[in-house]
């Protein structure tokens, strides 16, 4: 009688398993090693007088994966972390600014279905609350989830719609309201202006008693630069001071202006930042900068200061850690 083969069969699928689980093992070593040189390299370069100058001046400079080749807002939580969402979809990452990595992710979801729409900005709240902007000024409130996790979450509309287009938000403690910062504006009253509204949160008031605005002249906004006007793309709150910082994509800038709308200053942007949609400012004075992925060339009308053949013209998606001051 001859012996069956399926014990030889079974030693060889067992072997094959040990060596995959070996393999992966590897892997996640080799992951692990990988990540802490990072935040080994992370960690010099902040405590260095200045940063490399191939990266502009910046600390790091991380390619974000496919799933966030359209980052747009930045923001951070309580207790320090980075968060980021693409556009499309009410998708939320969180992102490790010292390692490079995204560490989770987790949707905003009605009906097992993730939510679409045109999401702008990010902003986090002190009771650990956040808010989603649409560019018409609807808000999404929801929780943090676990990673893979769908959230449920709270719309709200704000009726600024045929105000503003909107790309930034930021949450202003001391008045308990939303900032939401108009990159395009449609009240003709204010077109000369940075408009931002603040939406003030808590009661059951309508939106109108909610609502109220400040406006900056863009002719203080521009001030020295050759610019042609400011179109923001993200509002930040500085930590050490309360004042209101934001970055716009078109003119590649920074602004930073007080709560009552002094110009605090207004210059270009540090490296290279051809589609910077999202900012964050850290409590240990670092600005984080986030970057959607260049898909064609660079629009010179857009963006004068670079030029056609420019490498980073096909780039993919990054984030961009300075020092801040």
């Amino acid at each position: 009688m001859r012996s069956s083969p399926w014990p030889a069969v079974a030693l060889l699928a067992c072997l094959a398993c040990l060596a995959c689980a070996d393999a992966k093992e590897e892997s996640a070593d080799a992951d692990t090693a990988t990540l802490a040189r990072r935040a080994e390299k992370f960690d010099k370069a902040m405590s260095a007088p200045d940063s490399e100058e191939k990266l502009g001046g910046a600390i790091a400079r991380w390619v974000m994966p496919d799933e966030l080749k359209e980052i747009s807002g930045l923001t951070l939580t309580h207790d320090g972390r980075l968060l980021g969402h693409g556009d499309e979809h009410a998708h939320v990452f969180e992102i490790d600014y010292r390692r490079g990595k995204v560490v989770k992710e987790f949707t905003l979801a009605e009906k097992g279905a993730a939510v679409k729409g045109d999401f702008e900005a990010i902003t986090a709240t002190g009771d650990d609350a956040f808010y989603l902007l649409e560019s018409n000024g609807k808000l999404y409130q929801f929780k943090e989830g676990a990673d893979k996790s769908k959230v449920a979450f709270t719309a709200t509309e704000t009726g600024l719609k045929d105000e503003c287009e909107f790309e930034g938000v930021a949450y202003e403690k001391t008045l308990n309201a939303l900032l939401l910062a108009c990159k395009k504006v449609n009240n003709k009253a204010r077109k000369d202006s940075v408009v931002i509204f603040r939406w003030k949160l808590g009661g059951d008031a309508a939106p109108a008693a909610r609502l109220s605005h400040m406006t900056v002249p863009m002719a203080q906004v521009i001030g020295g630069n050759d610019w042609d006007g400011f179109h923001p793309s993200d509002i930040t709150i500085n930590p050490f001071n309360g004042d209101y910082v934001l970055i716009a994509s078109r003119e590649s800038a920074l602004l930073e202006i007080t709560p009552a709308g002094k110009v605090v200053f207004s210059r270009p942007l540090p490296g290279v930042h051809d589609q910077a949609e999202g900012i964050a400012i850290t409590r240990d004075s670092l600005m984080i900068i986030s970057d959607e992925a260049a898909a064609k060339k660079v629009d010179l009308v857009a963006h004068p200061h670079r030029v056609a053949d420019d490498p980073l013209a096909h780039r993919p998606a990054f984030v961009t850690v300075y020092k801040w001051r």
